[in-house]
């Protein structure tokens, strides 16, 4: 036989929340603690959340746009070029060499008498064609990589660790000049695989903090108590929870290899003729920019813009992810 509840046992039991929700003498379970332990165990920075966060924000509809705009000028420059001429890039006249604007050539000619805007144009494929294949394929080993290190024991960790160390401890361009110049035939593919073998460690760190954030979560301590497997928890909670800022990072480095490989290839050691790139195109300006100036200017301008929107667009989604700048 239980004791009847003193006023003093009701207001201990009020004031303490632990042993609110706990059965009384003559009654069942609450479940006032049940709201506050569902809204622990949902994931943070969810999908609806940030997309109307996103779409609050003109900087990224403009950004976006932009964006969007360089990738179909990629896919398809010939819905480009052929603007103001024939909007072939390898018809050529040497009578035209280093012409300025003329009518049908709004950005002149370059040193082999070739339409400088089709250039230009045709130029964006290849440029983000390497930053989109380097930056992709350093993703996918980051993501394997990252979440091994980050849900596997201590060994698996240190082991990976210590192989990202020492690829970091290469400089990024200096690592690739060595590599590209032992290569013969250096195109799309060949720059693209290089600058993935030098840009995935930084990647992978990024993946492997956020894994180990990620498998201390409310949901995924839950899911591993009901039984799910660690395959499971990885591919439902984890993965889907450490994706979107992956990506954010992903878009601001797509940037960087963009100016990587304009880099390289201005060195001499990236993209070779005939290949078509904004590197390539500055590479033959240096000896004639000062008396020809458009050869400079406008295949600068591209890289810049394409730059700039890249990283521009990364840092207003990693921003709209951060809760301290709602």
């Amino acid at each position: 036989m239980t004791e009847p509840e003193t006023d003093a046992t009701r207001t201990a039991r009020a004031q303490d929340p632990a042993t609110a929700a706990a059965p009384t003498s003559g009654g069942t379970p609450t479940s006032a603690a049940a709201p506050t332990s569902a809204a622990a165990s949902a994931p943070a920075g969810a999908p609806g959340t940030v997309g109307r966060e996103l779409r609050r924000r003109p900087l990224f509809l403009v950004t976006g746009g932009c964006v969007l705009l360089l990738l179909v000028l990629a896919v398809a420059p010939g819905l480009f070029a052929g603007w103001f001429g024939h909007g072939d890039p390898r018809v050529c006249d040497l009578g035209d060499s280093a012409r300025g604007p003329a009518p049908g050539h709004p950005f002149g000619f370059d040193t082999q008498g070739c339409d400088l805007y089709a250039n230009v144009v045709h130029g964006a494929g290849a440029s983000l064609g390497v930053g989109l294949l380097a930056t992709g394929s350093g993703l996918l080993v980051a993501l394997v990589l990252g979440t091994l290190a980050g849900m596997a024991g201590r060994v698996v960790d240190s082991v990976i660790a210590r192989v990202t160390d020492i690829f970091l401890g290469f400089p990024f361009l200096l690592g690739a000049v060595v590599v590209l110049n032992t290569v013969t035939s250096r195109d799309v593919f060949t720059v693209a695989a290089v600058l993935a073998l030098f840009g995935w460690p930084a990647m992978t760190r990024v993946v492997r903090a956020s894994v180990r954030s990620a498998r201390e979560a409310d949901y995924v301590v839950m899911a591993r108590s009901l039984g799910g497997s660690e395959w499971h928890i990885v591919r439902r909670h984890v993965l889907p929870n450490i994706l979107t800022p992956v990506l954010v990072l992903a878009s601001i480095t797509v940037g960087g290899v963009v100016v990587a490989e304009a880099a390289l290839t201005f060195l001499g050691v990236g993209l070779q003729s005939p290949s078509i790139s904004w590197g390539l195109q500055l590479a033959s300006a240096q000896n004639t920019f000062q008396t020809h100036p458009h050869l400079l200017i406008f295949p600068g301008l591209f890289l810049s813009f394409t730059v700039f929107s890249l990283i521009a667009f990364g840092d207003t989604v990693r921003d709209a992810l951060d809760p301290r700048t709602r």
